[in-house]
């Protein structure tokens, strides 16, 4: 996926140095965000459910040097109590079960190493989901770069791209065991091998191969975020505008890729559903039956997320919750403006492209890529938990290339800057908050 595609030194010396600098510039990041979380042992935590997680544990104080447990908070801890006995409650179906499965699998793995002197026990799990989600945060940054360099083709919008993804106000919930690093690092992957396959000259059986995996990395995405499915739009578009071309063998193939593409996003979502129907509805009658078993669409997760997190449509609209609205602001402002702003010119970081050359034209990616991006802030603004876009917005590409677009312009670069201190201050600021069991969350 990140190996160089041509073998020259003068290639290598321009495109490792970027590897370089992102590496660096992320390590420097990691110990700045790693720092606050441990300086805020300072004060106990507002919340001391983590210390649950480990049965051997004599007190609940927490170590001030414990990293992993001040790193395990708030939906973390769902996630590490799945990986170690799998989904016990309802409720706990409202988690992806991406992440829990990683971690189990390589929980088991490293057990091999008990024989060599490390012990295994209840703690090993956060340590292990730490490990996943700074190591994704690291590659989708590499890959984003290379996504960035196949859309905009500038190497200094690709790094600052790059970097910008390093420096989201994702902050630490890009360190600690969440879904958010991983389904960045699954969805970046998705988009480049699509990029590759759209933006690329020809039609080949390849470019068709590489629709269908990238259909598949985004698949993979959907089991560790749900607003995964939204990735589909990318094949549904696409399929409409190859619709328009004659039926030829090549067409007809690429609809075929697509198609296939798009199911393995939908079978991403749907499979855990039929798990959870098999689990829940399939042998259960009278009072044992679940409400949403009945259901003209039995989905677990839309039901949990009603019941039990209060999700749903304006549900969030209420005066208590008016500071998380303007804490989201600037976030949502951030995605509606790049949205629309890709939306009106997909030209906007490929200015050299030329509408009239179809396979290089970035429109039939980035317009989809776009009204994803839009349609998670209506979703945002409208349905979820608001805070939450802060996070969630990690694993979308377009904005940071707009951002990277501001920054590189002598007009906008001020406007740019601001928006940059701006994520610096509120992961600074939210790292210390989680850190500490503090919303939000």
């Amino acid at each position: 996926m990140l190996r160089q595609q041509n073998h020259c030194p003068q290639y290598h010396a321009k495109t490792m140095r970027p590897f370089q600098s992102l590496i660096q510039i992320f390590l420097a990041w990691k110990a700045f965000l790693f720092a606050i979380a441990l300086g805020s042992g300072v004060s106990p935590a507002y919340d001391t459910s983590s210390t649950l997680l480990s049965s051997d544990r004599a007190t609940f104080h927490e170590s001030i040097f414990d990293l992993a447990t001040r790193l395990t908070r708030w939906d973390a801890i769902y996630f590490i109590k799945a990986s170690q006995r799998g989904y016990l409650y309802e409720q706990e179906w409202a988690f992806a079960s991406g992440l829990p499965t990683v971690i189990a699998t390589l929980t088991k793995g490293a057990s091999v190493l008990v024989g060599f002197g490390v012990q295994q026990d209840d703690t090993l799990e956060p340590l292990v989901g730490v490990f996943v989600a700074n190591a994704s945060h690291l590659l989708s940054a590499l890959v984003l770069y290379k996504l960035s360099l196949v859309v905009s083709k500038s190497l200094q919008i690709s790094l600052v791209a790059a970097v910008l993804h390093i420096l989201s106000p994702a902050g630490l919930f890009l360190s600690a065991p969440y879904n958010e690093s991983p389904f960045a690092l699954l969805s970046f992957v998705g988009y480049l091998f699509f990029a590759k396959a759209i933006l690329s000259d020809g039609r080949t059986l390849a470019h068709d191969v590489s629709l269908v995996a990238s259909g598949l990395w985004f698949g993979f995405a959907v089991q560790f975020r749900s607003n995964g499915t939204l990735s589909g739009i990318l094949f549904a578009m696409e399929l409409l505008r190859e619709m328009t071309q004659p039926p030829t063998a090549s067409s007809i193939r690429r609809r075929l890729s697509l198609i296939a593409g798009g199911s393995a996003i939908a079978i991403g979502f749907i499979a855990p559903q039929i798990i959870a129907y098999r689990t829940y509805c399939y042998n259960a009658v009278g009072s044992e039956l679940r409400p949403w078993c009945t259901k003209r669409i039995p989905s677990i997760y839309t039901f949990v997320q009603e019941q039990y997190w209060n999700v749903g449509f304006l549900r969030y609209w209420t005066l208590s919750n008016i500071p998380l609205f303007l804490l989201a602001a600037p976030m949502l402002y951030i995605m509606a403006k790049s949205g629309t702003s890709f939306l009106s010119n997909p030209y906007l970081v490929s200015e050299d492209a030329k509408p009239g050359a179809a396979s290089k034209d970035p429109a039939p990616l980035l317009r989809p890529m776009a009204v994803a991006q839009l349609i998670l802030t209506a979703l945002a603004i409208t349905t979820y938990h608001v805070q939450i876009i802060t996070r969630i917005s990690s694993g979308y590409p377009l904005w940071y290339l707009w951002l990277a677009k501001l920054l590189s312009d002598n007009k906008t670069a001020s406007t740019g800057k601001n928006i940059v201190l701006f994520m610096v201050m509120y992961a600074s600021i939210q790292g210390a908050l989680f850190a500490s069991f503090l919303p939000p969350a």
